[in-house]
């Protein structure tokens, strides 16, 4: 362990067999998916299968991920997306690759203090759950722009089959968005009347077995396959959403939408013990903590340390609370910040990360510089594709919070995103979670919001091995950092690597967060000793990944069992 800071409490704890204590039994995960020719794992079985119909129908990776974000619109509404954003990586079995950025937008009207009263104080109302909170959507370009530059089939084809399945209806299960969150939809209709008219069953919640159908959805989708995607910018959907956000006090305007383009750049590349991975680069702070982090953590042997024993758990704590305080230091987005992009992930910073860290003793997180903590949603949702000739693409999209506003754009039917909230409401003021903000992520005209999304693919030998990413907010970042040990470290198989017991920290609050069962009561107790501290919260992301066996040419997919509406399908 060259390079860290020794603790004489770390050598006595050393010496005793309880710091590699086995871990608390758990549920066994079932096999993952297999399939020979191609993989698709998402939240809605639905959006899978729509996925593995397009490979199956002679389409590529890319294509498959165009109809599966727009299957994910209809099937998947609170995260789901026409009304938000994201950011996806390809990497292409040629060798090409991107990063394209579809994140929303600030309105053109928007200025830095926005949300502010005339005293200078923070108006909290203005912010969430208001139309005032809607930054303009990408996702429709972001799509349009990956398969117009890396697909192989018209974009009709598939827009289509979301188009079936607003217009059709499929039947709800328990699990479904309008069941699981009835109870958020009927207070969102008290003041959105475009709620109860589109996501009600006759002013009640939908139940179980009963059929959803979109018919409003339907249209504005049936108008993107017929008239083509930028019709969702120009013409009557961009219109009706800019006339749902005046009458509800936003700022929208039709040069919002006619000026929306989606931007690409370079992925972010680092190496972790002969694995190349290709991950989001800013506006997405995702692939630069995730470097760092795993930078920072290859000087020493995980495996050997145990998996969650109480060594290898405080290192990795150790180093998330070193690289989310990095994470802060005034990145944003790149036509607006300089962001220390190359400093942060190369291996020299990383070796003097890792000497500040006493592998004996936490380290207060008030002892740690950092910039300014990120406000942004957790309803965010991930899929991850593989298709027979070696391309892949890794998407993550979003509307923020649950169903972002709770604002409809009116009889267009979806949902828009609140991600203006992850803007900073005021400089050196707190927001709604008492975190000092910062001038990189201040409020401008068509700028984008510093985000955690980390889709990402990872090569060996150059070719693509594995497809991961996840929602959760910040806990994307970890949520992936982890499925990537579980399966390069640990050994587990990719369904296994997905289920298994989350650890989360973030500099700030400094505060360990859990699963249940993560980890034994032994090393929780030698963790505490060691100054850390826990809270244990119910599951808070939905991993979707890939691992390719080329050895015995085999595509294994995982679902994460937090969700069972999704499924990982392969064929």
């Amino acid at each position: 362990m060259q390079g860290y800071t020794r603790n004489p409490l770390f050598v006595a704890v050393l010496s005793a067999s309880a710091l590699f204590v086995a871990l608390p039994a758990q549920a066994v995960s079932p096999p993952p998916a297999q399939g020979q020719n191609g993989m698709v794992a998402s939240a809605h079985k639905l959006a899978s299968q729509i996925g593995v119909d397009v490979l199956k129908q002679g389409g590529n990776a890319v294509d498959a991920a165009v109809a599966v974000g727009y299957a994910l619109a209809v099937t998947l509404p609170q995260a789901g997306n026409l009304g938000g954003g994201g950011f996806l990586v390809i990497r292409m079995a040629d060798g090409r690759e991107t990063m394209v950025d579809f994140r929303e937008a600030a309105p053109l009207a928007a200025t830095a203090d926005m949300y502010l009263d005339p005293d200078g104080k923070v108006r909290r109302e203005a912010v969430s759950r208001s139309w005032l909170g809607a930054a303009v959507p990408g996702t429709v370009a972001g799509l349009e722009y990956a398969r117009g530059h890396y697909g192989t089939l018209p974009s009709k084809s598939l827009v289509m089959p979301a188009v079936a399945l607003a217009r059709d209806g499929y039947a709800l299960t328990q699990w479904d968005d309008v069941v699981v969150h009835a109870d958020l939809l009927t207070a969102f209709a008290k003041t959105d009347a475009y709620v109860g008219k589109y996501f009600l069953n006759g002013g009640r919640p939908y139940r179980a077995g009963e059929t959803f159908r979109q018919p409003a959805l339907a249209k504005t989708l049936q108008t993107i396959a017929d008239d083509g995607p930028q019709a969702f910018y120009q013409g009557w959907i961009a219109d009706e959403t800019v006339r749902a956000s005046k009458a509800g006090g936003g700022i929208f305007a039709p040069e919002d939408f006619a000026q929306y383009k989606a931007l690409t750049y370079k992925p972010i590349h680092c190496n972790y013990r002969g694995y190349e991975l290709v991950s989001a680069a800013p506006p997405s702070s995702g692939g630069i903590s995730l470097c760092e982090s795993l930078n920072v953590l290859e000087n020493v042997s995980l495996k050997d340390m145990g998996l969650r024993s109480a060594a290898s758990t405080h290192l990795y704590i150790e180093t998330l609370r070193r690289a989310f305080a990095d994470r802060n230091v005034e990145l944003g987005d790149p036509r607006f910040v300089e962001n220390p992009v190359d400093n942060l992930i190369s291996k020299s910073y990383a070796q003097q990360v890792r000497a500040s860290i006493d592998l004996g003793r936490a380290t207060p997180s008030s002892a740690i510089k950092g910039g300014t903590p990120v406000k942004e949603g957790n309803h965010t949702t991930h899929y991850s594709i593989v298709d027979k000739a070696g391309n892949a693409v890794s998407v993550t999209y979003s509307l923020g919070l649950r169903f972002g506003t709770g604002k409809v754009a009116g009889d267009a039917g979806f949902f828009l995103n609140d991600t203006m909230e992850g803007f900073t409401a005021k400089v050196g003021a707190p927001n709604v979670f008492g975190l000092i903000q910062g001038k990189a992520n201040a409020i401008a005209p068509a700028k984008r919001s510093l985000s955690s999304m980390t889709p990402t693919v990872v090569l060996k030998d150059g070719k693509v091995y594995m497809v991961t990413g996840s929602p959760g907010g910040p806990r994307i970042i970890t949520t992936t950092l982890q499925t990537l040990l579980n399966v390069i470290d640990y050994g587990m198989d990719v369904q296994a690597a997905v289920d298994a017991p989350r650890i989360h920290h973030q500099w700030l609050p400094d505060t360990v967060y859990l699963e249940a069962g993560a980890l034994s009561p032994d090393t929780q107790a030698l963790l505490e000793k060691m100054g850390h501290t826990f809270k244990v919260q119910e599951n808070w992301s939905v991993a979707d990944a890939i691992v390719v066996d080329r050895d015995r040419g085999l595509i294994f997919g995982g679902h994460d069992n937090r969700a069972p509406a999704g499924a990982a399908l392969g064929y």
